[in-house]
């Protein structure tokens, strides 16, 4: 079963996330889906699994997401990756900077019926911002954010 339920959610970072296939999320993801991290107007289930995937695709390129660490414990899957990706499209209000950005994430996945019905997360959206260019860093006039993001991202690996 747990070999199972690890392949359910590389299927939903790789095949869904990454790789925008809005058909397999009815597949994978269950009917009574809860994404803890849906945002206040999005609607429930897979459906707004969907929107939210359109959303994080039409603002990056390139998405990517290396799985670091993960564990499978009952019914739950928890990956931590390194996501990756290019601001080619309107964030937030943010108008694309074409930056690339690397940033640690911790996703927790629960598996029902051989679906994923619950997803939380942790995301360092402090060194995406910094990264790119959203977030000013460092002293007045200083442009290397990259730097300092990237120092920030590797204390977090310690």
């Amino acid at each position: 079963m747990s070999e199972q339920n690890k392949r359910l959610v590389r299927r939903a970072l790789n095949e869904v996330f990454a790789g925008g296939n809005l058909t397999v999320v009815d597949e994978i993801f269950h009917p009574d889906f809860v994404n803890h991290e849906a945002g206040p107007r999005t609607p429930p289930g897979p459906a707004g699994l969907k929107v939210t995937v359109r959303w994080l695709r039409d603002a990056f390129s390139d998405l990517h997401y290396n799985i670091q660490d993960e564990i499978v414990s009952d019914d739950k899957v928890v990956v931590r990756v390194i996501s990756s990706g290019r601001h080619t499209g309107e964030f937030i209000g943010f108008k694309p900077t074409g930056k690339t950005f690397e940033a640690q994430q911790i996703h927790i996945y629960r598996i029902a019926d051989g679906k994923i019905i619950e997803h939380w997360s942790s995301r360092d959206d402090l060194t995406q911002g910094i990264q790119l260019g959203l977030i000013p860093v460092g002293r007045p006039g200083a442009d290397d954010s990259r730097e300092a993001a990237s120092i920030t991202a590797k204390r977090g690996n310690s």
